[in-house]
């Protein structure tokens, strides 16, 4: 996801990938079950971002997915050091006064609508005692997200080091980590289905899910629908989310169906009905086989890509987490967390990270203690 400034949306040109990985496996292998995780400022700003993902392209035998936002190489050495350290980096006048007017008094209306009211959690629930530190991406990519940018080991000792500054920022929640896979990717071309989207072959989700279970970490598996729908595309991910490791995301910003605009062109969008039905989907597959509680990721960064986000609704065997997902200087992403995730409660909360996205600009990438400042604290964190 991400952000930028003006009412500009740019249209990403998508190739559509090698035939030999353009379909998901016809059967899930049998080991599937068992081995697999000053807020109003301008009216320009709302609603103003920029497409993330969408472009596949074939070339040279490889596959590689560009998000045409991230063209930094990577954080100089000093945005690097002042994101690591420990110590809270120099903001700007406006990102101060941002973070201040989310935990002054002026908010404590929006302050009076969390935690949200339910009943206690049931055993195994991982929220709220604990807190979710991923890494997204797809590793047919480097330019995608971390999970895929660096080499396996390398990416998961990268992991290891964001885990242990959050557990070092809160000792009160136990950090657990997680990979966060794009396993369905909205397209820029119909493909042969004529739905603009792609989905991975079961056997990367298995890969993916072992590499999870060396870290002890859960899987995430986010799906961009394209022109298809949650409904039609969930389910073949059924085996591997009767695992009690791994999870459910959905991404409002591919969903073309009732735009009917191809991936990239527009942010899509979701309806509470939608999101309501892979709750369902996940509660059944929770209670059948006696899981601990599902989670379902929801991205969203702005008002439109979850309309009636206020009938979405949970079940003790389903924790819904809506995820701050865009990125921009840390004004815009906390105002952006206020507007469409603080202001419009469901359950918990998520904040993305983006090591380059959000640092293209000079801005030191925002610190676990200054994500915390936060009311409420994002129990969910993503880094892209």
């Amino acid at each position: 996801m991400s952000m930028f400034h003006g009412s500009r949306l740019v249209a990403l040109a998508c190739l559509v990938m090698l035939t030999a990985l353009s379909c998901a496996d016809k059967n899930v292998p049998a080991s599937a079950t068992t081995q697999m995780g000053a807020r109003k400022d301008s009216a320009a700003k709302r609603d103003s971002v920029m497409p993330k993902v969408a472009t596949i392209a074939a070339s040279g035998g490889q596959v590689n997915v560009r998000p045409q936002a991230d063209a930094a190489a990577g954080m100089g050495a000093a945005k690097h050091a002042a994101a690591t350290s420990g110590e809270l980096p120099k903001r700007t006048h406006r990102d101060s006064v941002a973070l201040a007017s989310m935990t002054s008094k002026k908010d404590s209306v929006n302050d009076a609508k969390w935690p949200v009211k339910m009943p206690a959690p049931l055993p195994g629930a991982l929220f709220p005692e604990k807190r979710v530190v991923a890494f997204y991406g797809n590793p047919l990519s480097k330019k995608m997200g971390v999970l895929g940018e660096y080499p396996k080991e390398e990416m998961l000792s990268k992991l290891d080091h964001e885990v242990a500054r959050w557990a070092q920022a809160d000792p009160s929640h136990p950090v657990q980590p997680a990979l966060h896979f794009i396993v369905t990717v909205a397209q820029g071309t119909p493909g042969k289905a004529g739905l603009f989207r792609l989905q991975m072959r079961d056997s990367m989700v298995n890969e993916l899910y072992s590499w999870a279970r060396a870290k002890h970490a859960l899987l995430f598996l986010d799906v961009q629908v394209g022109k298809s729908t949650v409904q039609a595309e969930v389910p073949r991910l059924r085996p591997f989310l009767e695992n009690p490791d791994v999870h459910l995301a959905i991404d409002p910003e591919f969903a073309m169906a009732t735009s009917g605009a191809i991936p990239g062109t527009k942010i899509g969008t979701l309806d509470a009905k939608d999101v309501n039905w892979a709750v369902g989907f996940l509660d059944e597959i929770a209670r059948t086989k006696s899981l601990p509680p599902k989670v379902l990721i929801v991205h969203r960064f702005t008002r439109k890509m979850v309309t009636n986000a206020r009938e979405i609704r949970y079940t003790p065997h389903v924790q819904v987490v809506m995820d701050m997902d865009g990125w921009g200087p840390p004004w815009l992403k906390f105002d952006s967390y206020h507007d469409y995730v603080k202001s419009d409660p469901v359950q918990f909360t998520g904040f993305k990270l983006f090591f380059h996205n959000d640092t293209k600009k000079g801005d030191p990438l925002l610190t676990p203690a200054e994500v915390l400042r936060l009311n409420p604290r994002p129990l969910y964190i993503q880094y892209q």
